[in-house]
Formats: structure tokens, sequence, C-alpha cells
């Protein structure tokens, strides 16, 4: 049985039946996110209700925000609420998305003396315009009282002058292609000149190399992607170690901290492309996509350089 959501509008117009002004109210911990990209949501639920546990928390998912899927998490018992959305919305691959989570119900208990957070992952449609703010209504229950934290700020009003404001998410441009030549921006991070190796007949893998730059305040991490007529792309690391050459995939991926600036090179940090269906050319641009924990996935263009080359625009003599 689908159970339909009450629209913002409605619910924020709706009596208060929190029993008080909370000093602290949830929000999330990446507060921005680019659209036409996932997004992994992190968000905390600081209090209970004065003193007592919290037993349930819903919140409900705004239009435009399709593929939700929640983290499951120890303790509680997580559930979701499906409908149809308002319109149809294109996913990854060519799928069309027509309906999808529309709210997400964790149930379990914890203390007013602890804060604890909870984790969805979904997809920012390209069609939410881009300067805005998106909110996320929560309902938050506990064993005595409960607050709706569902106010939304007026055009130049604070959040912050607000009694019970809903959790926002400041909505960036889509990642886009710069001027400058093989330069990529989504959100803080900026990607400069993706390239690999042509290769011989029968190669079925190859080196992948680019530079990645985190002008944000946040921390991301690389840990993956495709590539046209790949089966799959991985992060790895090669070493040197008494004198021989050693190769590790990163599980975690390759972390870029706030004002850094990490390249990937032939001999250090690469891109393993696997599984090649067909054969790299010299001089080919070859469509793929870098995957990151947070800012999600960046679309790019990878230059072929010759065999051996060093550089995206050298070859090795």
């Amino acid at each position: 049985m689908r159970v339909r959501v009450v629209h913002l509008a409605l619910a924020a117009a709706a009596t208060c039946w929190w029993t008080h002004a909370a000093s602290a109210h949830p929000t999330f911990q990446v507060r921005e996110a680019a659209v036409g990209a996932s997004y992994k949501a992190v968000f905390s639920i600081p209090h209970g209700c004065d003193g007592s546990p919290t037993v349930k928390v819903r919140m409900q998912i705004p239009e435009g925000v399709i593929g939700v899927k929640p983290m499951p998490k120890p303790g509680w018992t997580v559930s979701t609420v499906r409908g149809p959305y308002a319109r149809t919305y294109p996913y990854y691959h060519g799928q069309t998305l027509a309906e999808g989570v529309k709210e997400i119900v964790w149930s379990g208990k914890l203390a007013d003396d602890y804060f604890d957070e909870f984790v969805f992952a979904g997809f920012l449609a390209d069609t939410l315009p881009a300067g805005t703010t998106l909110y996320f209504p929560i309902y938050q229950e506990c064993e005595k009282g409960a607050y709706r934290w569902i106010e939304v700020p007026a055009p130049g009003q604070s959040s912050h002058s607000l009694a019970a404001p809903a959790p926002g998410l400041m909505l960036r441009p889509a990642a886009q292609r710069t001027a400058a030549a093989n330069t990529y921006k989504a959100g803080a991070l900026v990607i400069e000149a993706p390239w690999t190796r042509a290769t011989p007949a029968g190669a079925a893998v190859a080196g992948a190399y680019l530079k990645i730059t985190n002008t944000g305040e946040q921390p991301d991490r690389l840990v993956g992607g495709s590539m046209a007529n790949a089966a799959g792309v991985e992060v790895h690391e090669m070493t040197m170690t008494d004198n021989v050459m050693k190769m590790r995939r990163l599980p975690a991926g390759l972390e870029v901290k706030p004002g850094q600036s990490v390249e990937l090179k032939p001999g250090g940090y690469h891109l393993m492309i696997t599984g090649l269906k067909e054969g790299l050319k010299e001089g080919q641009t070859i469509k793929g996509t870098l995957i990151f924990e947070k800012v999600g996935p960046i679309q790019v263009e990878y230059a072929v350089a010759p065999i051996g080359a060093q550089s995206g625009g050298h070859s090795h003599h």
C-alpha cells in the first residue's frame, strides 16, 4: 500500500507540535552539491525532545531528488515510502525513473545524551534550479514529545532565525567543461587534462592520468569511474620498493584534501582501465566518468596520446 507524502506547504501550515524551540537543529554534513549528479546525504539528529529519547526519524524527499537509497543503520529499522514523481527523469545508462522513494523512516532509540547520523544516497536531477536551496523536511518523534523540522526561510531571511528549520542543500550548477582545454569543474573540484595512451593490438588494459584540485573546505575522494568501451576503471598506485615496481589497487579510493592538488601520472597514482573492448588509438578522444565520494560522477573526455607517452602531449623518447 502506498502512503501519500504530505506536501511541504501543507506540513508547514499545520499546527506545530514540538515542545519548545530546540537549541540545535538537524543539518547536512555536506551542504552544497551539483545538480545532474549523485549526492551522499549525511545528516545529524543532535538531541532528543526535552530529555526524552528519539525513537523515530522521518525525512521527506523533495521532488527532483531521485533514485534514493537509505544506508542500513545498526540498531535501527529502516523503511521507505515510494510514490510517483511529478515527471519522468533521465537516470544512469539510459534509464528513466518515474517513481521512487518519497520518504525514509528510521525507527530505533537514541538517548538525549547522544547525537547520531543518518545516511542516504540519491541523484539530484538536472532540472533542479542551481543557485537555490533545496529543503528536506524532518519529523523527529520521541518517547515524549516531538519536533517538526519543516520551516523554510522566506526570501532574504536567514534559517538561523527560524525555530525549527528544515535542513537545506545549496544546489550548484552541473559540472561543466571550462574554456581551458580538457578542464572540468564540479562543486569544489577541478579536473585537468585527462589523458591515456594508445594501446598495442590485443591489449585489454590501459592507464589513465589527470590532475585533481580541491578548492573547497571539505575533503573528497576519487573512488573509481567508467569509460566507453571498457569494463571498469579502478584507482591504483604504483611504487618502487627495493628496485621492484609494485602496483596495488586502492579499494577506498584516493583522498583529495581541501586546498590540495593530486596528480595521477605514470609511475604513481593512476586509473587502471580494465576490459577494453577495442584498442585505444592515438588522436582519439574517449568519453568517461570519474566518480567521487561526495561530488558524485563527473563526465570527462580523455585525450589518447602515443604509445609510451609520459604526458598527455608528449611521447617518451
